[in-house]
């Protein structure tokens, strides 16, 4: 009884002790924290008792030696979660205002986060405040980041002590040190006050333009935190503009932030708006972004609605790499892309194409082959929890494409390791996985699996085998074997596996009708034994249904009907009615007396009203009708199906939605969104571009299979068909001798003849104008429309020297009117994309460049395109040659 002693003196003491106003910790010894000159410890152990790390006791976990050891970095963090005693709030202050003469760092750390730790259990120390912001002042980023955090709990219940730190946090936002930077507009954007605004603004806007990413990305949340507090300063400062412009930032993280946050912000017009530009300049470079970033980019895919068909598959073959990653998410993601894709491109009834034009189907059954190999080497290689999910995606495959998974059968077998719901779900697989080859084995596996010891279990194990009997899939002779299998079931001693088989067979007859031969032995001896109400339904209906075959039928359900009154389940009693009228007909001397005491019992009834009200509609129909032959057509319809399914099995239309919603919830949970998501939550679903700039018919070059790791080093609003393999590839440029050029103005270290590109003259001969405006739709069209075989290619032209950066480069070329549409900066090159026109007298004609700009070493490369201008194709030739 000393255990029990010992917890009744601790109730004891304790209640005393809070009378006394004096705090008592927990049974379990309190781990001590050095937070002032001297050790604290709870009263309790009381001290003739052992103490863990004391003499006579066991050493603490992972701290041997003496127990007052001090919970430094080498120590226990949860100790700063025990329950705080009274005054020790009043002890951090004084610790907090010695704080800026504290030499030792770790002291610092764990002063600080006592403080946090207090915070979070619920505590308020609200009253700390101004301790908390002389703390500031340090360059401790571990301190910053915990005394930033303070102050971002308590603004919106402190508003006006959060006003104080205001100054502190935009002067940390101008710091040299990036990271300091970063936290501090973190913390700033944070507060989420209305009266913050005006302070936020310009630190926000001051971050987008920085020269870190980390700083960068920071403030595009920011943002959006903005865009939720104050959407008319949001409006006013154009940052859906600027959030646009950043999506050419050289950094993906800061990319993959802008996409969440305009998805965000325009989730009422269906997310961030989609052109060809964005669409294919996010494509060529999916090969930067992170795990999580290439899903911001694959997630508008589906979004994106191509230019023509060869852009589709373009894009298709452009993302197939992807399927090669261990990212599930990012697999799943690209299958939801093809699958638009293919909805998209996929030639449809009445469509005037070409015959030989894939079908949406064909398409879909294309992409559902290639998938195939990643989703079953996914799952077998996941966790439980991701190996579920992927079985729901296989299952809503199978529906889309029946027999796509047919070989990889054997890949859905159940494991004794796996859990129960990975179990149940193969179950339900393998059915859907069988056919004439298949079926064998599937059964045999099944055969297994209803004697296991899971209940749940066998219940599937049979179902399923009457599912691939019922739909006929497994070949000839498969219905007969199946049939012969659940025949033998009804007389197991297992009541749940009599039960499902009666429930599949009652089914199977309906569909097959020719296996009653089968099952009708059994039939009447089943019906003693099987206890559950479905089971014992079935055996009934089959009874009735095909009694006249059957010789014992009507004794069997005449026994059953003296047994009514223990009857509970209405199903059962609603089950006897209709087979003891449909028997009657057939067999009506056997059935006669019966059936009149069946009625009696079952007008009498009143537990159910549906049973009351069949009783009463029989017993009138065959006492007013003067034609029994009547009453026979109406009652003993056959129950035969005609369909390879039943009505209540038809979900085409659930499937048929849940494919627009494939990669989410409505997979897992195999309900549309609106089962389970407010409606004023459900993002709209809208397909954009509605118009494109290039015409269906459009001529576009093949995207190469750049690999896993390499997927383009496209830069800029570029198409993907800019600096792909031609199919006839475009005749070559006019003879460049050797040697080095200058031809953009940088200058060389020594003099250097420079080898003309051609004798027509210089740049300066040609007459450009001064000013010219040209949008980058455009651009796009003018570049488009000019076919890549009239274009003209200079090989690499070597250079002295690279430029530092694109101004240099830009402003060069402005002085010659030739303006720069786009540039970005690449680790290994500049690209340019550049355009002129000429005067009107001259032509007119437009010069769309693209400029690859090497590095090291230092080179130039051009592709020339002229639209419009003089008609005479020698002149444009020179021209085009200066």
């Amino acid at each position: 009884f000393e255990p029990l002693l010992l917890d009744l003196e601790f109730c004891f003491v304790g209640r005393v002790s809070r009378k006394r106003k004096t705090h008592i910790t927990s049974r379990r010894p309190r781990s001590t924290v050095a937070v002032s000159g001297h050790t604290t410890m709870s009263t309790y152990p009381p001290s003739n008792m052992p103490v863990p790390g004391g003499p006579g006791g066991m050493p603490p976990p992972g701290q041997p030696g003496t127990s007052g050891q001090q919970n430094g970095a080498g120590g226990k963090d949860d100790s700063y979660f025990t329950e705080s005693r009274k005054g020790e709030v009043n002890e951090l202050r004084t610790l907090l205002r010695t704080f800026g003469t504290e030499k030792d760092r770790q002291r610092k750390r764990d002063i600080m986060k006592k403080v946090i730790a207090y915070m979070t259990l619920g505590i308020d120390v609200s009253r700390l405040f101004t301790e908390m912001m002389l703390a500031i002042e340090t360059r401790d980023l571990v301190i910053k980041k915990m005394v930033y955090l303070f102050l971002c709990n308590y603004a919106e219940t402190h508003p006006d002590l959060a006003q104080m730190c205001t100054n502190t946090l935009v002067k940390d936002s101008g710091n040299e040190d990036p990271m300091v930077r970063g936290l501090a507009l973190r913390a700033l954007c944070s507060l989420r006050l209305p009266q913050m605004i005006e302070y936020t603004s310009e630190p926000l806007r001051r971050s987008l333009q920085d020269g870190h990413a980390y700083v960068r990305k920071t403030g595009v949340m920011g943002i959006l935190k903005m865009y939720h507090l104050n959407r008319e300063e949001f409006d006013r400062k154009a940052f859906t503009d600027i959030l646009y412009d950043m999506l050419r930032d050289p950094d993906s993280s800061v990319v993959s932030n802008c996409i969440l946050v305009l998805n965000e912000i325009m989730e009422e017009e269906g997310g961030m708006a989609l052109n060809r530009a964005v669409m294919l300049h996010l494509l060529n470079r999916i090969h930067e972004f992170s795990e999580f970033g290439i899903l911001s980019v694959l997630d508008l895919i589906p979004r994106y609605i191509p230019a023509n068909d060869e852009e589709g598959f373009q894009i298709m073959n452009l993302l197939d790499p992807v399927l090669r990653t261990a990212n599930s998410s990012a697999v799943c993601a690209t299958i939801r892309a093809f699958l638009s894709i293919a909805e998209s491109i996929g030639k449809r009834p009445g469509d005037d194409r070409d015959p030989d034009s894939p079908t949406v189907d064909d398409l879909k059954k294309q992409v559902c082959i290639r998938i195939r190999a990643p989703l079953v080497t996914l799952m077998s290689s996941g966790s439980s929890e991701l190996t579920y999910v992927l079985l729901k995606y296989v299952d809503q495959l199978i529906d889309l494409c029946p027999g796509i998974f047919d070989e990889e059968y054997r890949m859905f077998y159940v494991r004794f390791s796996d859990a129960s719901h990975i179990k149940h779900s193969k179950v339900r697989l393998l059915a859907k996985l069988a056919n004439p080859q298949t079926a064998p084995d599937i059964v045999a596996e099944m055969g297994e699996l209803v004697a296991d010891g899971d209940e749940t279990m066998g219940r599937l194990a049979v179902r399923s085998m009457g599912a691939i009997a019922l739909h006929d899939t497994g070949g000839q002779g498969c219905v007969e074997s199946i049939a012969r299998r659940l025949v033998e079931m009804l007389d197991l001693q297992v009541p749940h596996v009599s039960s499902e088989a009666a429930t599949a067979l009652a089914g199977l007859a309906r569909r097959h009708p020719d296996t009653i031969a089968v099952m009708s032995a059994p039939l009447p001896r089943a019906l003693r034994y099987i206890t559950e109400p479905q089971g014992k339904a079935s055996v009934i209906f089959l009874l009735g249904e095909y009694g006249e075959s059957i010789q014992e039928a009507p004794y069997s359900l005449e026994k059953v009907i003296d047994n009514y009154d223990n009857i509970v389940d209405d199903g059962v009693k609603t089950a006897l009615l209709a087979a003891t009228v449909k028997l009657f007909f057939h067999r009506p001397p056997e059935c006669q007396h019966m059936l009149g005491r069946l009625f009696k019992k079952a007008t009498e009834d009143v537990s159910s009203q549906d049973l009351h009200d069949r009783a009463l509609f029989y017993y009138r129909l065959l006492r007013s009708s003067p034609d029994p032959d009547i009453v026979k057509s109406i009652i003993s319809k056959s129950m035969t199906m005609s369909t390879r399914q039943f009505a209540e099995e038809d979900d085409s239309e659930l499937k048929a939605a849940l494919m627009d919603e494939f990669n989410t919830l409505c997979t897992v949970y195999r309900c549309k969104p609106e089962n389970f998501i407010e409606d004023a939550n459900i993002v709209p679903f809208v397909r954009m571009p509605k118009e494109h700039p290039l015409p269906s018919d459009a001529p576009l070059a093949p995207v190469p299979d750049p690999g896993v790791n390499a997927v383009t080093d496209q830069l800029g609003g570029a198409s993907i068909t800019e600096q792909q393999g031609q199919a006839a590839p475009p005749p070559p440029a006019p003879a460049v001798t050797s040697g080095e050029v200058d031809l953009l103005g940088f200058g060389f270290d020594e003099p250097a003849t420079p080898a003309p590109v051609s004798s027509a003259g210089s740049l300066q001969s040609l007459s450009l104008k001064a000013s010219v405006t040209l949008s980058g739709d455009a651009y796009q069209s003018l570049w488009g429309s000019v076919p890549d075989g009239e274009a003209i290619v200079t090989p690499a032209l070597p250079m002295r020297t690279a430029p530092s950066a694109t101004d240099a480069v830009e402003a060069s070329l402005k002085t010659f009117n030739v303006f720069t549409m786009a540039s970005g900066e690449l680790p290994t090159e500049f690209k340019f994309f550049l355009y002129g026109q000429e005067e009107d007298a001259f032509g007119g004609g437009f010069f769309l460049i693209q400029a690859i700009m090497l590095k090291a070493p230092a080179s130039l490369s051009l592709t020339i395109k002229v639209s419009g201008g003089d008609p005479d194709p020698t002149k444009r030739k020179e021209k085009t040659d200066q």
